[in-house]
């Protein structure tokens, strides 16, 4: 599963339009100038793009409309569920929303796919700094409309932040944790007011807040769990559903941005359909049949064992793989700290020893894989090698809090024999555990109270206990035992939302440039204890807390790579995240009745917004 903060770039894109007023062309966030008008931010660096630009590099500007984009998402956010929906309230954490609800939204300014940290005005006309950088000031668009004609102003965007920031997912309570005002200066003069403690670039993770009609809510409760189709003002609107089993969204024609430099190319399809299905072998099959039109595989024994159906070898159905995104990724098993049995962190990594992660990747991943070591892989900040100087600086103050192998080589997964049962793995695992506290007493491991170490891996799809089976079987020989809970996809999610699990599979993405509100969801103290976050392993470390701080002063991406890799050498002996693999490429299926620009973007894979329909090449697979 993906899941990621609400400012995605996905999100940013789709909900984008904009003609720009900025009188400055180029910045950066770092030495932005105050007291002026701009049409941009930029963490670092100049952004791409002029005020006089008109449209974005990856926009297919003479690119058809029309058709349908009938797809299986890859990532979602907030509720989001691709198994099921109950709500069409996707901002909120009670319920299960479709995915892609957000593309009916505007923001306040979007991303370019083809930057790693800038941003541009798009629902805003302009952005302007305070002298004190704690003031940010959005004139907008009063072109902007709702889909039902009615205005779009600052009162809408202030009752948004505050609403959302509120009772709104704990996505925006973390991410807006700083902002202490949203106010409505005027009709089409929006302020977003910080308290001082954040950093340069926590505007950046602020901006993407989708836009709420406070009267369509203002006798709607916000964290309704309900099925009317709400009122937005996107490119995108929802125009049929059938609960639980699909959504279609329908392009809004008279989309009021459709004409703007960061709309311009973009959203070429008529409707997007999402199915839903409870298992992975039910999708698949749909997708042979051609009720699907466009898959990413997951799964790495189907991409290698059965694309041989007969749209594919007469050429119907296209197989290929795109370069995955320029920004790092993390997936793992979350262990469960707040649960007393795995509070020692050598039960946890004893845990860890008895995947064997070399016969897995041999035997039922086709070698398809490499095992990961960071949450920050595939990217520049994970760690490697000795500590650099500016490293240690960052850590010696901590030296007396951390354990001797952070001023070392990062720790890595062990390396198995690939038998499937490596001894001498299985024997250091069970040395760890005497050293926790436990004791082996009739072939089980139980603590001092005689009760037995349990461990129940939760998972929502029935592939998931193939790939465990194995896991299961070592950590049995050690003594732990092991069983796996698979549950209904609402049940999943509302176990997650309360961490009512032992361990639980998880994959997210961060930003090319992560932030601190963005990395506040996922590893400081504070989220541990509010539910709905990503910090799914109970992570308490006051010296991350600390590092995670120190990135509110960064004025350059050399000082962020180095707190990141020092926030990686700090975690990976705490052995709260089970690191699992990582793959080069998305690896993708589609009836061959596409088009899209090539190279990809770097930052960004979102062929909902991106692709469009070719009905020649529909006429000949049999889809026009």
């Amino acid at each position: 599963m993906w899941f990621s903060p609400f400012t995605r770039r996905q999100f940013l894109k789709a909900s984008a339009a904009t003609t720009f007023a900025s009188l400055v062309p180029h910045v950066s966030l770092a030495s932005n100038p105050t007291g002026q008008k701009l049409h941009g931010l930029s963490a670092f660096g100049d952004l791409k793009y002029p005020a006089d630009f008109t449209h974005f590099d990856d926009a297919a500007l003479d690119a058809p409309k029309g058709g349908t984009f009938a797809f299986m998402p890859g990532n979602w956010a907030f509720n989001q569920n691709i198994q099921t929906f109950n709500t069409l309230n996707s901002f909120v954490l009670r319920g299960d929303a479709p995915p892609r609800m957000e593309l009916c939204y505007d923001a306040l300014m979007a991303a370019s796919l083809d930057e790693p940290d800038s941003l541009y005005c798009a629902l805003a006309k302009s952005v302007e700094i305070s002298e004190d950088r704690n003031r940010y000031t959005f004139e907008l668009r009063p072109e902007a409309r709702f889909h039902d004609g009615s205005e779009l102003t600052a009162a809408d965007v202030t009752f948004s932040y505050t609403i959302l920031k509120a009772q709104g997912h704990p996505t925006f309570g973390q991410t807006l944790r700083d902002m202490v005002e949203a106010k409505a200066i005027s009709k089409y003069v929006f302020e977003l007011v910080f308290n001082g403690n954040q950093s340069d670039r926590a505007i950046l993770s602020s901006v993407g807040v989708p836009i709420l009609s406070k009267a369509y809510h203002q006798d709607r409760p916000i964290d309704a769990s309900t099925l009317e189709v709400p009122l937005s003002s996107g490119p995108w609107k929802l125009s049929r559903f059938e609960p639980g089993k699909f959504v279609e969204y329908g392009r809004v024609d008279d989309y009021w941005g459709k004409g703007l430099p960061v709309a311009k190319g973009f959203n070429h399809f008529d409707t997007l359909r999402i199915e839903f299905f409870r298992d992975r072998v039910a999708p698949f099959e749909a997708f042979k049949k051609g009720d699907i039109f466009w898959r990413q595989e997951f799964t790495s024994k189907v991409w290698a064992t059965e694309y041989n159906f007969p749209a594919v070898e007469d050429g119907r159905v296209v197989k290929r793989e795109f370069s995955s995104e320029l920004v790092p990724t993390m997936q793992g098993w979350a262990i469960n700290s707040r649960r007393e049995k795995f509070a020692d962190p050598r039960t946890r990594e004893a845990i860890a020893l008895c995947f064997d992660f070399e016969w897995t990747n041999k035997n039922q991943f086709y070698g398809a894989y490499t095992r990961s070591a960071s949450i920050f892989e595939t990217s520049g900040f994970k760690a490697a090698g000795a500590p650099s100087p500016k490293e240690l600086a960052l850590l010696e103050p901590f030296r007396d809090q951390l354990p001797e192998s952070v001023f070392g080589e990062p720790l890595i997964p062990y390396v198995t024999n690939g038998s499937g049962s490596d001894r001498k793995a299985l024997r250091k695992a069970i040395g760890l555990l005497k050293a926790a506290g436990w004791e082996r007493k009739g072939g089980k491991q139980v603590n001092a109270a005689g009760e037995p170490l349990t461990l129940e891996f939760l998972i929502r799809s029935p592939v998931f206990e193939r790939v465990l089976g194995n896991y299961v079987e070592n950590l049995k020989k050690v003594g732990i035992e092991s069983s796996i809970r698979l549950v209904d996809p609402s049940q999943f999610q509302a176990r997650l939302d309360e961490y009512d699990f032992d361990i639980v599979g998880m994959a997210a993405r961060f930003g090319a440039s992560p932030t601190a509100e963005s990395l506040r969801f996922f590893l400081h103290s504070e989220s541990a204890d509010i539910n709905g976050t990503r910090n799914f392993p109970a992570i308490k470390s006051p010296v991350i807390d600390a590092l995670i701080a120190k990135m509110n002063t960064v004025s350059d991406r050399n000082e962020l790579t180095t707190i990141l890799r020092a926030i990686d050498r700090v975690l990976r002996p705490m052995h709260l995240w089970i690191p699992n693999w990582h793959a080069a490429n998305h690896r993708v299926a589609y009836w061959d009745m596409f088009g899209f620009k090539e190279p990809k973007p770097d930052y960004a894979f979102s062929p909902e917004t991106t692709w469009w329909f070719d009905e020649e090449k529909a006429k000949a697979v049999g889809k026009a």
